[in-house]
């Protein structure tokens, strides 16, 4: 292939929503509503291949507040595979990515197991292993202390959010938490939150993420309640395999493996309460 007539260009939102059908096509999963919240959560941090207007290749080089920065949804169009494009255009959004943000700063990224190699050699190292498990869900019981989070929890959310995640990601939330076909719910003692899950509907079945919360109890009461939305349908959760009782967690309702990733950093790994996290966000966005 003659490399002159590829065009590295920001995607727009027909872009992203063409490369998030890709990501379905590839089994991903991806929730209904995912495209547009992760537009409106950097929109300058989507780029591709094209030739002749045409998108073959792309993925996410998502900034949050130019500290942190992520990569994700990266794939090649099945028919311009095996030409080392992906290879070119990887090494092409890291370094974008790296201009968008402050010296020093560090990325994070869900690698599949077939690329770790490859990402560990552009300078990404692995700091925990996720794993995806299937449910079926069903009505549970659970406690009163479960509630839809309102407009007027926003900011709490946003601080609890931030120790969980390691960074503000105030604009990714404002649309996370009010996605249609979606129930935002948290867990507050004494008026303090203490844990809270978002499940979102997918192509197949509902995905859980995030599911953050102070300890296990917690993590399971929050578990019940997202169970309980959409029962007798398959929901997903992606769990970091370092916090032993999220693995407890998903072997206490019977969760079936799917897959596996790496979540792989350049840099230093965030500061983040690693022990709250009993349900990653999403592969894409981190």
């Amino acid at each position: 292939m003659n490399f002159d007539q590829i065009e590295l260009q920001k995607l727009n939102l027909s872009d992203l929503k063409t490369l998030v059908g890709w990501a379905s096509n590839e089994g991903w999963n991806p929730g209904n509503d995912d495209a547009e919240v992760f537009w409106n959560t950097d929109s300058d941090g989507f780029y591709g291949y094209f030739i002749e207007n045409q998108l073959i290749a792309g993925g996410a080089i998502v900034s949050y507040n130019n500290e942190y920065g992520f990569m994700g949804l990266f794939i090649v169009h099945p028919e311009f595979r095996s030409l080392g494009l992906g290879r070119k255009l990887w090494f092409a959004r890291r370094d974008l990515l790296l201009s968008r943000l402050k010296s020093n700063s560090s990325i994070g990224m869900d690698g599949v197991l077939a690329m770790q190699p490859f990402y560990n050699k552009g300078g990404f190292n692995i700091a925990f292993k996720d794993e995806r498990y299937e449910f079926i869900s069903k009505e549970y019981n659970y406690s009163n202390l479960i509630s839809p989070i309102g407009e007027y929890d926003y900011n709490e959310i946003v601080k609890y959010d931030t120790t969980c995640f390691g960074f503000n990601r105030a604009p990714f939330l404002k649309g996370w938490l009010s996605m249609p076909e979606s129930k935002a719910l948290l867990y507050k003692k004494d008026n303090k939150i203490e844990g809270y899950a978002v499940i979102r509907k997918a192509e197949l079945g509902y995905k859980i993420g995030p599911l953050f919360a102070d300890n296990e109890f917690i993590a399971d009461e929050l578990f019940k309640a997202c169970a309980s939305i959409a029962p007798n349908n398959p929901i997903f959760l992606d769990i970091p395999v370092i916090n032993l009782n999220a693995i407890s967690l998903v072997k206490k309702y019977g969760g079936k493996y799917v897959f596996e990733c790496a979540r792989m950093y350049y840099g230093k790994a965030p500061s983040s309460a690693i022990n709250q996290v009993y349900g990653i966000t999403t592969f894409e966005l981190g």
